[in-house]
């Protein structure tokens, strides 16, 4: 007979949102060497800065894990940040889900590539993920990565086929490489599309630490800056700041640009949806999912594991009818897609 229980335990750096650990019963997927392991469980992921509850980046990961959950009927747990942890915090966290008998065992964010390669060392039996970090180099890592700056180049093809001010703007959470692909590819799919319009770039900090990825006021602020600079269009790949540049331009009139998740249809903007014209997507869901599937399948995903147009799992979301009925914005980005997948266009990465 299975077992289910359910632990809540509150999350420090958020604490409105509770942590949950959800068990339905064991699986035969191999969990850990160890012998203080309490036996075979399921998938379990770490958030990154801003935790579950972000509308974006980190529910993403959670959806693939529901996925998983639903699909194999184990355990899982996914498990909040705190404020100002270590990396020695990060891979105790990860360790300690080892020790339970998680695998695989995901870190959601660059900032685990520490933590999981200091776990996956103490745990060989297990499968780890690190999503968006290419650097982990282990047996037992897989490295989920995406190609960002192709789904941001069809979002700045859509920024510049809508602008009518011929300004648009992009705000990144953090001034870092992982952020830096998500300008490139905008500023030069706006470029390629129309050279006459202007691409306003605002980071909102230089560390993850300063809030940068957390920080709706932060973003809001940002956006405001270009909205009075006449951007008329804003694409902002930071985060849960990221709904505080989606909230200025529905106050301001103009569009936003959402990310990672199809931000048009997440229950916490529904206020603010139809200011939204697309989201640059990266299926984290289906990256988190797949790991799941390819160590229930006995077949531990390792290495780089990327996600691009042509695997589906990077693109622009159609939700908005008034984005997915223009013809010609819709064309627009059909051939860039198809020259960036052919080769013919080159998307820059910094």
């Amino acid at each position: 007979m299975r077992r289910i229980s359910r632990i809540t335990v509150a999350g420090a750096a958020t604490a409105s949102l509770a942590l949950a650990l959800s068990a339905c019963g064991g699986t035969s997927t191999s969990a850990s060497s160890s012998s203080d392991s309490k036996g075979a469980k399921g998938l379990a992921i770490a958030y990154d800065v801003g935790g579950k509850g972000d509308q974006s980046f980190n529910d993403a990961a959670y959806a693939g894990l529901e996925q998983a959950k639903k699909e194999f009927q184990y355990d899982t747990a996914d498990l909040e940040p705190t404020e100002g942890e270590t990396d020695a915090d990060k891979e105790q966290r990860l360790v300690s889900l080892a020790k339970q008998g998680y695998n695989p065992v995901v870190g959601v964010g660059y900032a685990y590539a520490t933590a999981v390669k200091a776990a996956a060392e103490k745990f060989p039996d297990t499968t780890f993920g690190i999503v968006d970090d290419s650097t982990v180099e282990a047996k037992n890592v897989a490295d989920l990565v995406f190609s960002e700056e192709e789904a941001s180049y069809l979002a700045g093809v859509a920024a510049a086929k809508t602008t009518k001010t011929n300004t648009v703007g992009f705000v990144g959470g953090v001034d870092i490489p992982l952020i830096h692909k998500f300008q490139a590819g905008f500023a030069q799919g706006v470029k390629d599309t129309n050279p006459k319009v202007k691409v306003l770039s605002q980071y909102l900090t230089q560390t993850a630490q300063e809030g940068g990825f957390s920080s709706p006021d932060k973003g809001k602020s940002a956006a405001e800056g270009q909205i009075e600079k006449k951007a008329d269009v804003v694409y902002a790949a930071a985060g849960l700041s990221g709904q505080g540049v989606i909230e200025a331009a529905a106050a301001n009139k103009v569009w936003a640009i959402g990310v990672d998740s199809d931000q048009y249809k997440q229950e916490a903007l529904a206020k603010y949806k139809d200011s939204i014209l697309t989201s640059a997507m990266k299926d984290v869901a289906k990256a988190v999912y797949n790991l799941a599937k390819s160590v229930e399948d006995g077949k531990p995903a390792t290495g780089i594991v990327r996600g691009d147009l042509k695997t589906g799992q990077v693109g622009l979301s159609n939700s908005n009818p008034k984005f997915a009925d223009d013809t010609k914005v819709q064309e627009a980005i059909k051939t860039a897609k198809e020259k960036i997948m052919s080769g013919e266009i080159k998307v820059k990465s910094s």
